[in-house]
């Protein structure tokens, strides 16, 4: 049996990493690959039958995902569009859960507003990875996708909230409006101060301990295990744990991380979170023979009717939301105005179309019990699955292969005035070196005189300083200089690669260690891997 589960998990990850290549020979989101893959396999003569464990998207993949979209997101974009950001993670998702609560009752035989509120928890909250990675292809503005990433984090918490009471009114038959704004309260309040408290104790273990690199990296793989866990079993909100963990220690992770210990870390959690999403959304598309089993009385087709009304009801709900919420805060507020430039109607469409639903939706349905309180079988619970599993589906491919095109259709533009990533970079090299060269010159002025080394050194920065400046103006008066830019990246690369092939020949004399040949390789990587960045 052991032996089967690990054959199926390599054959699991084996069939991601093709379809994760054939998506980027096609232009297309890995997720909705992955997704669609996953369908045509369910579809495949003899493969096992795959159920997921709410559990082990809850305890296994949620805690580590959310952590590592914290840790990236940017603390200044979060908190300078917190308002849009908790219009749509707060605001949306009750408006949206309202809505599917009292359309389902109205429409689905058999639905009760508790039944309604419980679906309306579990497809509320878009996915962030899958409109994140569409968005990668294209050209957006900043503002577009850190309302996404910082509504994401926060949306899969106040949705899970409404889930949990929606359920426990259906288990129990017992529902209190106050009891549960004052529960939601204290949910939402003491997981904010678990995730910080953990992070807090995290952040003196890597100040105090004499930790090392690999240490480090597993103590950051630890952190959101322990905030999800610890803040659960108060009852308390996991995921906000981890939210707010994770944008505390990112913020505060300069202070404790050498070079050493962020670029190991940076590289094992790029390939953790992509195994991860990778296995989530082709697991997702796996499911559909559970989600057709135990259908009851309810055809196949009047299911799939179900399941494609309640996915355009989210969309349209989503849209709806978007414009009131962008523009009726400038028309009643003045600061508002003066602080924000206006989304206008193109950015406002992107960010309402980008709501597609993924693995928390999936998580929730599947967390679903089997049976109430009373010892009876959960009422429409199979029909609460297939509807989620179609909603995912159908925003997912919908949306996602939609998107590209919509966003060229809008010719979405920066309308926040935001500096071009190209100025940015040369404006952060020349501020970096400019405070290096004044050191050199108020520290060491004796030592460059009688040191060649530290005055090639000095000589070096403010060549680099000047070539910057010249860089700079350069950008600023046309695209030219942009195009001279990105060929002075295309030559660098260039030349990179002729030394890595120089290093390469390198291995093949007894001269050179191995140790010293990959610390120079690891070099190139990183002036590499700078270049790229830059370009990207």
């Amino acid at each position: 049996m052991l032996h089967e589960s690990l054959l199926l998990i390599l054959g699991l990850l084996f069939a991601v990493f093709l379809l994760v290549m054939l998506a980027q020979k096609l232009h297309i989101s890995y997720p909705i690959f992955l997704v669609l893959g996953g369908l045509g396999l369910s579809f495949v003569p003899g493969l096992p039958r795959i159920a997921i464990a709410p559990d082990l998207i809850f305890l296994i993949f949620l805690p580590p995902l959310l952590y590592e979209a914290a840790w990236t997101t940017s603390w200044n974009d979060f908190w300078r569009w917190r308002r849009a950001i908790g219009l749509l993670a707060f605001g949306l998702v009750a408006f949206t859960s309202g809505i599917v609560a009292y359309v389902a009752r109205a429409v689905i035989p058999g639905f009760t507003l508790g039944l309604g509120f419980l679906l309306g928890g579990i497809i509320s909250p878009p996915d962030a990875v899958a409109a994140t990675s569409v968005l990668r292809g294209v050209k957006v503005p900043r503002r577009v996708t850190a309302i996404l990433e910082g509504e994401s984090l926060i949306n899969d918490a106040s949705s899970l909230i409404v889930f949990r009471f929606a359920l426990l009114a259906v288990s129990s038959g017992v529902f209190v409006w106050q009891e549960a704004a004052t529960s939601f309260v204290v949910v939402s309040g003491m997981g904010l101060v678990v995730g910080i408290l953990v992070a807090c104790g995290f952040f003196l273990l890597h100040r105090y301990l004499p930790t090392t690199p690999s240490i480090n990296t597993v103590l950051t793989f630890m952190a959101p295990y322990v905030m999800y866990l610890l803040a659960e079993e108060f009852h308390f909100s996991g995921v906000l744990a981890v939210v707010s963990g994770g944008l505390l220690l990112s913020h505060l992770s300069h202070r404790v991380f050498d070079a050493n210990t962020r670029l190991q870390a940076n590289s094992v959690w790029a390939s953790v979170s992509f195994v991860l999403n990778g296995l989530v959304f082709i697991l997702i598309g796996l499911q559909l023979p559970i989600a057709v089993e135990g259908l009851g009385n309810y055809s196949l087709q009047q299911a799939i009717t179900y399941g494609l009304l309640m996915s355009g009801l989210v969309i349209v709900i989503r849209l709806l939301w978007m414009y009131p919420a962008a523009f009726v805060p400038r028309y009643l507020s003045r600061k508002v105005r003066d602080s924000e430039p206006s989304p206008g109607w193109q950015g406002t469409l992107v960010l309402g179309w980008a709501g597609m639903r993924g693995v928390v939706s999936l998580a929730s349905a599947l967390s679903v019990p089997l049976m109430t309180n009373d010892g009876l079988q959960f009422p429409q619970r199979n029909l609460i699955l297939f509807i989620t599993f179609v909603v995912i589906l159908v925003t997912l491919v919908l949306q996602g292969l939609t998107l590209p095109a919509i966003i060229r259709f809008t010719k979405l533009a920066d309308r926040d005035n935001s500096m071009p990533l190209e100025e940015q970079e040369a404006g952060v090299r020349l501020h970096l070196r400019t405070a290096a060269v004044k050191h050199l010159q108020r520290q060491y002025a004796a030592e460059t005189e009688s040191n060649e080394l530290i005055a090639r050194l000095q000589q070096r920065m403010q060549t680099e300083i000047n070539l910057t400046t010249r860089t700079l103006n350069s950008l600023e008066v046309n695209e030219a200089g942009r195009d001279a830019l990105r060929q002075y990246h295309l030559v660098l690369l260039d030349v990179l690669n002729v030394e890595r092939e120089a290093l390469a020949h390198l291995r093949h004399h007894d001269s050179f260690d191995d140790e010293v040949l990959r610390q120079q390789e690891a070099q190139l990587d990183l002036d590499e891997a700078k270049v790229k960045h830059i370009e990207r």
